[in-house]
């Protein structure tokens, strides 16, 4: 029963996302005087609707997401208030108004986690036994302000880097110590587990001013989206492995193992429990959202960051693609997308049935 309740929070957690998303594209739409046919919350068969003017408005049976049909989106119409009649500027806007509500929703929640939790300093607070990085030099107390010339700024970043660069390549750490800087070179040991690690503990949570919460809220949105654009990087190079991509079958599987987690860690305390399962979805939320934004971002046929391309093309060239040709490109990238996301379906069960 615990399971289900899991799963059902990750579903509506994860539709809630997508569902922000869809809002973007809904208002910039509705600001840009272009109608919208449908705008729905949820998938699969409507279980109530309203129209209101022009726009029907559904509720639909499967919490994942939602969508909103323009008038004119995926072919021409003559109408002062189709999509394919406003100015290249204007359809940008609503094209790109997903990933920005996407980002704006992934700070907002960053506003409250790292206003209740603080953030997470990079400072150095023990070291592991025969630690490459304390016989270089590091020494507790230490503030790590880079990591192979990268600049970081919380712990977090370092994991991210030494999951990433798995070899037994030269680390560089820049450090703070007493206001002056140090670089040290060393190269990571080979673990018991398998993995090259440096040696480090650390990471110290502190809380400040109204200020700094606005700007560690930015930050942590800078980790989460550089996260992304690092494990995409290293996908497509190889360091990575297909394996390594997860789906929404995935990710409700994973929020299932961090709230399960969280209510082990409260050690029977119901209230506690509660507190960290709000903040540890409050976590995946912001994760989720980011990468949602990131990847709708990328210039692939299909996906927002593509049918940005197309149009910045347009309005460079002053040449527009006929609507065919552009609904072919995004039914073909659509295609291959679903293609993707089906070998990732059953990637992700096949990991769930072996865990």
């Amino acid at each position: 029963m615990s399971t289900v309740i899991n799963v059902i929070i990750g579903l509506i957690m994860f539709g809630f996302i997508i569902f922000f998303h869809e809002l973007g594209h809904f208002l910039l739409a509705k600001k840009n005087g272009i109608g919208v046919i449908e705008f729905a919350v949820g998938m699969g068969p409507a279980l109530c609707s309203f129209t209101k003017k022009e726009t029907k408005y559904s509720l639909r049976l499967i919490p994942m997401g939602g969508y909103c049909m323009m008038l004119g989106e995926d072919e021409e119409v003559k109408d002062e208030h189709s999509f394919s009649e406003k100015s290249v500027w204007a359809r940008l806007a609503v094209v790109l108004a997903g990933p920005i509500f996407n980002f704006i929703l992934a700070f907002v929640f960053s506003l409250i986690l790292i206003g209740i939790c603080g953030y997470d300093r990079a400072v150095v607070n023990d070291f592991s036994k025969d630690s490459p990085a304390k016989e270089a030099g590091v020494m507790k107390g230490d503030v790590i302000t880079a990591y192979n010339g990268h600049k970081v700024y919380n712990f977090r970043e370092i994991l991210v880097y030494t999951q990433l660069n798995q070899s037994d390549a030269d680390i560089t750490l820049t450090v703070e110590r007493d206001g002056e800087s140090y670089d040290y070179t060393f190269a990571p040991k080979l673990s018991d587990s398998g993995a090259y690690l440096m040696g480090i503990a650390g990471g110290v949570r502190e809380r400040k001013d109204a200020w700094n919460v606005v700007k560690y809220s930015l930050l942590e949105m800078r980790y989460q989206v550089k996260t992304v654009y690092l494990s995409l990087k290293y996908l497509i190079t190889g360091k990575l492995g297909f394996q390594n991509l997860s789906g929404p079958v995935g990710i409700v599987s994973m929020i299932n193992d961090t709230i399960n987690e969280a209510k082990d860690s409260a050690g029977g305390d119901t209230s506690l429990a509660i507190i960290n399962v709000i903040l540890n979805m409050i976590n995946f939320s912001i994760l989720i959202s980011a990468n949602l934004g990131v990847m709708n971002l990328l210039p692939i046929p299909a996906l927002d960051g593509g049918r940005a391309l197309m149009l910045l093309i347009e309005g460079i060239f002053k040449k527009r693609l006929s609507m065919q040709k552009e609904a072919l490109i995004n039914t073909i990238g659509f295609m291959l997308l679903v293609g993707l996301m089906v070998v990732v379906l059953f990637q992700d069960i096949f990991k769930i049935i072996i865990k």
